[in-house]
């Protein structure tokens, strides 16, 4: 099983991947995990990563789609595998489906969380999230039970500087020019399903599963 979960920035893409992931018992994959272990690493790919985070520019598809391949090779990623907010570009897609072509797989179902700009602004404004674990938090629908400080490593809590509200205009039209177009891939492939993504954390997931094949679900809780 192979599944993509798609949206803009502050979605909600991450919570759902995650609770899905869990659900299906499959691996979740996110590209900017996946460049933070590299600089970790500091091995070839990771050093080639690291500048263009640092610059806070898009990382490259070439080195983006190097660091999938040989997160993919994982003994875990055998039964499928659930990516969040991957591929990003209509390259990246194409290269995609050849590479699952090769391993005689393919994208199964991608989910579309539909949010309009107005939420995105309340969310993203007000997002806080923990440098250390990555957990994220809201000022308002979500705050943490010591204000300031991660409920689950105890780490200080920050706004991103592109959850900003001078960045986010910037963060949607990037989005709207260079990943909208990989939705138009998918849907002329027939694999799109949007979803309410401005429900409930347990209502959008349930949607998700409501969504997905009955095969695959048995498929993956067998």
């Amino acid at each position: 099983m192979v599944i993509i979960l798609f949206g803009p920035p502050g979605a909600g893409k991450g919570t759902q991947a995650n609770l899905l992931a869990e659900h299906v018992a499959l691996p979740r994959i996110v590209t900017g995990e996946l460049f933070r272990e590299a600089i970790a690493r500091g091995d070839a790919l990771g050093k080639q990563v690291k500048p263009h985070i640092e610059r806070g520019d898009l990382v490259p598809d070439q080195l983006t789609i190097a660091l999938v391949v040989e997160r993919l090779q994982r003994a875990d990623c055998v039964s499928g595998v659930v990516f969040d907010g991957f591929p990003r570009t209509v390259t990246q897609a194409q290269w995609f489906d050849r590479e699952l072509m090769r391993r005689r797989r393919a994208v199964d179902s991608v989910v579309n969380l539909v949010v309009s700009d107005e939420e995105i602004f309340h969310r993203l404004a007000g997002r806080l999230i923990c440098p250390g674990c990555q957990r994220t938090y809201h000022a308002i629908a979500m705050q943490p039970e010591e204000w300031g400080r991660c409920d689950h490593c105890g780490g200080k809590l920050v706004q991103r500087a592109d959850d900003s509200g001078e960045a986010i205009p910037v963060r949607l039209q990037a989005y709207r020019e260079q990943t909208e177009p990989v939705l138009a891939y998918y849907r002329a492939k027939q694999l799109v399903v949007d979803v309410d993504g401005e429900a409930s954390a347990e209502a959008v997931q349930q949607q998700i599963l409501d969504s997905l094949p009955l095969a695959l679900l048995a498929a993956a809780e067998g």
